[in-house]
């Protein structure tokens, strides 16, 4: 049983694995890195406990099994090798060579090796009944755009995700830690109704896979307690010699709280500026800040806004000009929630204050875009100000 690969291609797959799969686990067989052979595929996977993850790469094989090897040695391995080629010969051991390189590596049995809930595409929906196709890099900007203000904190259970909700308005994906919020919404309706909750660690994974897919669409599917993604249909991802990838990740219990009441609705000053001048001046500042609550002061007059921090190692300050609607008005940030809340925008931003301690509102968008609600579509952030 055999089969040749060429190495850009399995280095490229294996780093997606090499992420999954643990190096220690109260599982042992979780630290393996599973192989299997099909008449016209190799195909890779792995899980670890939380993440199961499976390429198919379209290659031309001899013969038919599955094999499990162990992972670490074997991703060390295949991105130090120095031919253009990689042979693989499976038998009592994994016979692996490439250029003057060769080795052997020892099997393990896959009796015992947990089940895996990748979706199907192409047969009976079952296990997954609901299902929906998405922009791959609308999707990706769904899940990368707000993970940041998942909590990390562990008696903050259900904040430790980001919860995905299906509807006929769309789909919206949503994150918070308690003290901020972000929000996306693409308005594309959706086939069912239904919402998730991702575990954060679980949606740095499925970002990691996403960027490498490219452009295209990417198929969502839900069943029981697991979310599945797949690339969709294995013709284009093998005319672009890309693998084809499927996912399952299992689903947090439970929904967010009622986040809708914390999303202000009036706006006493708005404020319109360029996302890199004020970023980078709030990131100066900010060195200067109190190392506790890193806070910056902001004191929005007309045509400007002064920022202002200080800290132990003393005072910093700097105005730079923006648009302004409404009566002067001073507020406090931490500096860091502020910076994470602008990260996903560039071009100009719009800063909707609510008052002196009441939550503001971030979007992308130039003056023009002063308007109360919930944007139509794409990215917003609520951040609560420091009591002044």
């Amino acid at each position: 049983m055999k089969v040749k690969v060429p190495k850009t291609l399995l280095t490229e797959h294996v780093a997606l694995l090499e992420r999954v799969i643990p190096t220690r686990s109260s599982n042992p067989l979780f630290t393996y890195l599973g192989l299997a052979l099909t008449p016209d595929a190799l195909v890779l996977f792995g899980t670890n406990g939380e993440v199961d993850l499976e390429v198919r790469l379209e290659l031309p094989t001899e013969g038919e099994g599955r094999f499990l090897v162990p992972a670490q040695p074997f991703f060390q391995l295949v991105k130090s090798l120095p031919g253009d080629q990689v042979e693989l010969d499976f038998g009592a051991e994994l016979s692996l060579s490439s250029g003057s390189f060769s080795t052997r590596l020892s099997l393990a049995p896959d009796e015992g090796y947990p089940e895996l809930f990748f979706p199907s595409l192409e047969g009976p929906a079952e296990p997954y009944p609901l299902q929906t196709l998405l922009p791959v890099e609308e999707l990706l900007k769904a899940l990368s755009h707000v993970r940041y203000a998942a909590s990390n904190e562990e008696y903050r259970a259900i904040f430790r995700g980001v919860q995905l909700e299906f509807s006929e308005g769309g789909l919206r994906s949503v994150a918070s830690d308690g003290y901020r919020l972000a929000l996306y919404r693409l308005a594309k309706p959706q086939p069912f109704a239904k919402k998730v909750v991702v575990p954060a660690r679980s949606v740095d994974e499925m970002v990691r896979v996403l960027k490498g897919m490219g452009e295209g669409e990417v198929a969502l599917a839900l069943g029981p307690g697991v979310l599945g993604l797949a690339t969709s249909g294995s013709q284009g991802a093998a005319a672009t010699g890309k693998g084809q990838l499927r996912m399952a990740v299992r689903l947090m219990e439970g929904e967010f709280p009622d986040y809708e009441r914390v999303i202000p609705k009036e706006f006493p000053l708005k404020a319109a500026f360029d996302v890199e001048a004020f970023r980078e001046a709030l990131r100066r500042v900010s060195v200067l800040s109190d190392r506790q609550n890193h806070r910056v002061d902001l004191l929005f007059e007309e045509g400007r806004v002064l920022l202002s921090a200080e800290g132990d190692y003393g005072k910093g300050q700097e105005e730079i000009p923006v648009r302004l609607e409404g009566l002067p008005l001073a507020v406090a940030y931490n500096a860091r929630y502020l910076l994470e809340a602008l990260s996903p925008l560039s071009g100009q931003a719009v800063l909707l204050l609510s008052g002196p301690t009441s939550p503001s509102l971030v979007r992308p968008g130039e003056a023009s875009s002063f308007t109360a609600g919930e944007a139509a579509e794409g990215y917003q952030a609520v951040v609560v100000p420091l009591r002044v």
